[in-house]
């Protein structure tokens, strides 16, 4: 009797802690950053103190909420670098980047560590900053990426494309594509001369 009720238990906390990460999800996407913990609580359709015995910070949850948007970043850079024609990588770089960015508002705030105590997307950041900077380099040396590119200049087009604020997010999505299409523009080098 009493392992089955452990059982009970365990899968009760299991169900609670799903409920508490896709709240969470939902509403950093939508809201951003600036949601609170107990709006979270309230969407997952648990008490506070619940919310609180999982997850005692907004950050640990966030980091939570945002594994997975963490790993697809990661596998973006990777395989940006991994392209043997340095252009092409860095332009599927940014599209990917702002595919991603545009189903979370939240996660770009967090990135850009506007969120306050980001700590755990500092590593993320240094990572994809760094790497993005190594494509860079290659691209450069093609003569198709602008030489005065910086990687600041992602974190500024990051910053951009947090203005992105469609509710439907087909138009979200199609609203970044654009933007990641102009963005590639204005990074080219020698637009009219190059191509591909």
């Amino acid at each position: 009797m009493s392992d089955r009720l452990s059982h009970s238990l365990r899968s009760d906390a299991a169900d609670n802690r799903d409920r508490i990460v896709e709240a969470a999800r939902a509403l950093f996407a939508t809201e951003g950053m600036t949601v609170t913990m107990r709006q979270i609580a309230r969407r997952a359709g648990i008490g506070p103190a619940t919310l609180y015995r999982r997850f005692p910070t907004k950050q640990l949850l966030a980091a939570e909420a945002f594994a997975e948007q963490v790993r697809d970043c990661r596998a973006i850079v990777d395989d940006g670098l991994a392209e043997e024609d340095p252009w092409r990588g860095f332009c599927q770089v940014i599209e990917r980047i702002c595919e991603v960015n545009a189903d979370s508002r939240g996660f770009t705030e967090a990135f850009l560590a506007t969120y306050p105590g980001a700590a755990d997307f500092t590593v993320h950041r240094e990572y994809t900053l760094r790497a993005v900077a190594r494509l860079a380099e290659r691209a450069k040396k093609t003569g198709h990426l602008r030489a005065d590119f910086t990687s600041e200049d992602l974190v500024m087009m990051l910053s951009a494309h947090g203005g992105i604020r469609a509710t439907n997010p087909a138009l979200r999505r199609a609203a970044s594509r654009r933007f990641a299409a102009l963005t590639i523009q204005a990074f080219r080098a020698w637009p009219a001369r190059l191509s591909g």
